[in-house]
């Protein structure tokens, strides 16, 4: 069943018009007929389960079968503050961390990243990546489009999470998976969790040193984890934690 987002406003009773962007895709690329399936939600966590009732090159609307108040989020939302990466890595990162369920993807520029984006390049690349979140979105049956943010300087980023009620820090020099199993195992429902994930020469010493009180340096394991595996891996354990 094909997924589709849309604003409050474009719901009007028993009836949904679909946003302009999305009448090619319907028509030219889908090729749907009228009375065909869809789930179309609004981008808050109400999702509904319509039929194509109109199909133009103007307009699609559907209507109305069931609503969906529970829809398919966590409870926790969670941020991750991804390190910059080389080459395409954040891309692959930011589609498996919105399939995984995280609230909003923050990447973060770090001491020892490679990358460096100036403000024109940042732009074109947070487009890119918002993209890419939105179609995650949609094949993971999501009922909002996590934001991916303008890259923000580590600093900056940790200010924000010391906001967020729990925060972890995959260390690759932290050692015991029980203090880890310990720390997931005390987080509560509704509360707003952040991951912060070091680029590929991980974090630099001054960066894990006087941190805000609610962050947990954590052990991902015995092994050492590449920069887009870190966060998917701790995303997983909080969804087997968390996902009712």
């Amino acid at each position: 069943m094909q997924q589709f987002f849309v604003e409050q406003s474009s719901i009007n009773g028993n009836k949904i018009i679909l946003d302009e962007n999305d009448i090619n895709h319907v028509v030219n690329v889908l090729r749907m007929k009228v009375g065909e399936k869809i789930r179309v939600s609004d981008n808050k966590n109400v999702s509904y389960y319509c039929h194509l009732v109109e199909i133009s090159k103007e307009m699609v609307a559907a209507e109305i079968d069931e609503v969906d108040e529970v829809g398919t989020e966590l409870y926790n939302e969670i941020y991750l503050f991804q390190g910059l990466p080389k080459g395409d890595k954040m891309e692959l990162v930011i589609q498996k961390a919105v399939e995984l369920g995280a609230t909003k993807v923050i990447p973060t520029s770090m001491k020892n990243c490679v990358v460096k984006l100036d403000d024109k390049k940042a732009k074109n690349k947070q487009k890119r990546w918002q993209t890419i979140a939105e179609s995650a979105a949609k094949q993971a049956k999501r009922t909002i489009i996590p934001e991916v943010t303008m890259p923000m300087k580590y600093k900056d980023a940790m200010k924000f999470a010391s906001t967020l009620d729990v925060v972890l820090l995959p260390y690759e020099n932290q050692r015991g998976m029980e203090a880890t199993r310990e720390i997931i195992g005390k987080i509560k429902r509704g509360a707003k969790i952040g991951i912060f994930v070091g680029p590929e020469g991980g974090f630099a010493g001054d960066e894990i040193t006087n941190l805000p009180g609610n962050v947990s340096l954590i052990s991902l394991g015995r092994r050492i984890l590449r920069t887009e595996t870190a966060g998917l891996a701790t995303l997983s354990m909080l969804v087997f934690c968390l996902d009712d």
